[in-house]
């Protein structure tokens, strides 16, 4: 499989079929066909493919998914493009750092996702949690709104140039790091995470939202491997096991 296959385009929530058929045309103008639908208002109708404008194989092959942690649960690299990150502190990307980002990563080899939200609003708060950076497209802050369909155009072209221009595309030396944590195996373990800081009372009565967002804007930062997700969790288990055994001598 080639590095541009392992990249997909995720659109959350889209409100009209026309735009996924013109987001459509977009990623294949650029070499791209991964295309992921999470949750759209409405199906696919003859106004999307119309608008696809030769890219009917691209939307074909869209498979759809209830949640945008389904969609990206086995990508190592997660991108929300989104007009700022608001209250979701994250890493900001210009488009271009993004698509190298993108390109080296898949190259590991690795799933790598690119994620848009709603045409009025945009990703929640919520699923911005769900990435690894934001990418944020600087266009002018007086008339600053984009259609879905131009900010994938963006997007695909830097990945297209990241993949023409070869940056950061060479393979790894061979021994060189580990596998990436998937995404799937972070959700688990902020899930086992946010268990064990219950059990030992780590909270102290204080809401455990503010907590949790910052612990989990560590994790994603720090590009957790595999062995290390692995590592993270048995130690989260032993201190869930010794608050068991506290709780059990209290009783």
């Amino acid at each position: 499989m080639s590095a541009s296959a392992r990249i997909r385009f995720v659109l959350v929530g889209t409100q009209h079929p026309g735009n996924i058929g013109a987001a459509a045309r977009a990623m294949k103008t650029m070499g791209l066909s991964r295309l992921v639908l999470v949750a759209p208002e409405q199906p696919l109708d003859e106004v999307a493919y119309r608008r696809s404008a030769g890219a009917e194989d691209v939307l074909g092959d869209a498979p759809v998914f209830a949640t945008l942690a389904e969609a990206v649960a086995d990508c190592r690299l997660v991108l929300g493009c989104t007009a700022r990150a608001r209250r979701v502190q994250l890493e900001e990307l210009l488009p271009e750092v993004a698509g190298q980002r993108a390109v080296a990563r898949a190259a590991e080899p690795a799933e790598v996702a690119f994620v848009f939200g709603r045409e009025r609003t945009g990703l929640t708060n919520d699923e911005l949690q769900l990435c690894h950076a934001a990418v944020h497209i600087p266009s002018d802050p007086e008339f600053s709104s984009l259609n879905l369909a131009a900010a994938v155009q963006v997007l695909a072209y830097e990945v297209r140039m990241a993949q023409l221009e070869g940056q950061a595309g060479a393979p790894a030396e061979p021994g060189y790091g580990e596998a990436p944590a998937s995404h799937a195996q972070l959700e688990g373990l902020f899930g086992q995470l946010g268990d064990t800081l219950e059990q030992i009372d780590f909270h102290k009565g204080r809401a455990p939202e503010s907590a949790m967002r910052k612990l989990r804007r560590l994790f994603m930062k720090a590009e957790l491997s595999e062995q290390e997700v692995r590592l993270l969790r048995g130690i989260l288990s032993d201190a869930q096991r010794m608050a068991r055994l506290a709780n059990e001598r209290q009783n």
